[in-house]
C-alpha cells in the first residue's frame, strides 16, 4: 500500500517551556483493521493544556507519553473501514486518536457524534471535555447561586469561556481575566461577562480585583494560578468556593514559584477549594452533554473555536495555546470529511 499514515511523536521531554523540536513527524504505512475493528481517519484534533504534563517523565494524574510514542490528544474522526456494526463506514466518531492521520480501534474508546446537532469540531469544545469540565467544575464544586459574584481565571479559553456563560445562566455576576484587550472584549461584548481586565497590562491585581469585585468573590473558577490567585484569596466572601481546574502559569517553570502562603484566609472565610479532573464526572457526562446541548441549541450558550490546518502544524498550535494565543477552543483541522459511506480499503 502506498498510502502513508503520518505521525507525530514525543521526540524529548522538554525542560521548561516546550519547543517545536520536542516533537517528531514521522510516516508509517496505514494499518490495516482486522475483524472487529475499525480504522478512522482524524478530521479535527484537540489541543489542551494536560498535554504538557503529560509531557514530563511523570504525570501524576496519568501515564506519561513514551518518548517516540504518538502525542496523546482528543480527536473527532469518520471511520472509513469498518468491521464493527456499531460504527459503519461514514460514521463520525470521538476518541483519544492521538495525533496521527489514521487510527485503528476496536471501538472501546469511541463515541458516536452527530454532525447534524452541532459542528464536529464542537465535540472537542463545547460539546467536549473542556465543556463538560466548565459544567461539572463550576456547577458541581462552585455551586453558584443567583447574584452571587463568580470570578474566572483563563476566561477566553475553551474552558474558561464556558464556565463563565454558565455562571451568567445561573444569574451570577461574573469577572473574567484573559491576556489580551481581544480577549478582554470578546468576553464582554460577546459573551456577556459583567466586567474583565488584562493581566498582563494590570499590574495591581489587588486594586483591580477590589474595583471590580466590590462585593467580594463568592466563586473562584481558577485555570491559571500564581499571582492572581494569591491577590483573589483576599476578596474571598465568607463560605467562597474555589474550582481549582488548571495553574497553566506553573506548568512550564523548571524552579516552584514562590509566594505569600495564604492557607489562613481559607479559616478566616470558612472557604473550600477543591482540584478536580474531569474524568471523575465520566459516570455523569450524558447528563452535563445533554444540558449543554441544550443550551448551545437555544443560542444561551455561545462558542469559539481557533482554528490551524494541518496535522503538521500539532505542534505548533500546541505551543501557541500554552502562550495564550487562542480564543476559545485550539484546534487542528487535520482532513476534510468525505460524503458517502464506501471504505477506504
Amino acid at each position: 500500500m502506498d498510502k502513508i499514515n503520518r505521525q507525530i511523536t514525543l521526540a524529548s521531554r522538554p525542560i521548561g517551556w516546550p519547543k517545536e523540536s520536542d516533537f517528531k513527524l514521522i510516516e508509517s504505512p496505514i494499518p490495516v483493521p482486522g475483524p472487529s475493528q475499525v480504522l478512522i481517519r482524524t478530521l479535527f484534533l484537540s489541543v489542551d493544556p494536560y498535554m504538557r504534563g503529560r509531557m514530563n517523565d511523570r504525570a501524576s494524574y496519568a501515564d506519561p507519553v513514551k518518548l517516540g510514542a504518538v502525542m496523546t490528544g482528543g480527536a473527532v474522526g469518520q471511520v472509513v473501514h469498518s468491521n464493527l456494526a456499531k460504527f459503519p463506514n461514514g460514521s463520525y466518531v470521538q476518541g483519544m486518536l492521538g495525533w496521527q492521520d489514521f487510527v485503528m480501534s476496536d471501538g472501546s474508546d469511541l463515541h458516536r457524534v452527530n454532525r447534524e446537532l452541532a459542528p464536529l469540531s464542537a465535540y472537542l469544545g463545547v460539546l467536549g471535555m473542556p465543556g463538560l469540565t466548565a459544567f461539572f467544575g463550576l456547577l458541581d464544586i462552585g455551586q453558584p447561586k443567583p447574584g452571587e459574584t463568580v470570578l474566572i481565571s483563563g476566561a477566553a479559553g475553551a474552558v474558561g469561556s464556558i464556565a463563565g456563560q454558565i455562571a451568567k445562566l445561573q444569574g451570577c455576576r461574573v469577572i473574567g481575566v484573559a491576556g489580551t484587550d481581544e480577549k478582554v472584549r470578546f468576553l464582554i461584548d460577546k459573551l456577556g461577562f459583567d466586567a474583565a481586565f488584562n493581566y498582563r497590562s494590570e499590574t495591581n491585581y489587588f486594586a483591580k480585583l477590589k474595583e471590580l469585585c466590590p462585593q467580594g468573590i463568592d466563586v473562584y473558577f481558577d485555570n491559571v494560578g500564581g499571582e492572581l490567585t494569591d491577590a483573589a484569596l483576599h476578596y474571598l466572601n465568607v463560605h467562597a468556593r474555589i474550582c481549582v481546574c488548571g495553574q497553566i502559569s506553573q506548568y512550564n517553570l523548571t524552579e516552584p514559584e514562590l509566594g505569600p502562603r495564604l492557607l489562613w484566609k481559607l479559616i478566616e472565610k470558612r472557604a473550600k477549594v477543591q482540584g478536580f479532573l474531569v474524568m471523575d464526572y465520566a459516570p455523569r457526562f450524558r447528563e452535563g452533554f445533554t444540558q449543554l446541548a441544550e443550551w448551545l441549541g437555544t443560542g444561551e450558550l455561545q462558542h469559539r473555536e481557533s482554528i490551524i490546518d494541518g496535522l503538521e502544524n500539532a505542534p505548533k498550535a500546541f505551543l501557541g495555546m500554552l502562550h495564550g494565543e487562542n480564543i476559545g477552543k485550539q484546534i487542528v483541522r487535520v482532513s476534510q470529511p468525505e460524503t458517502g459511506a464506501s471504505s477506504f480499503l
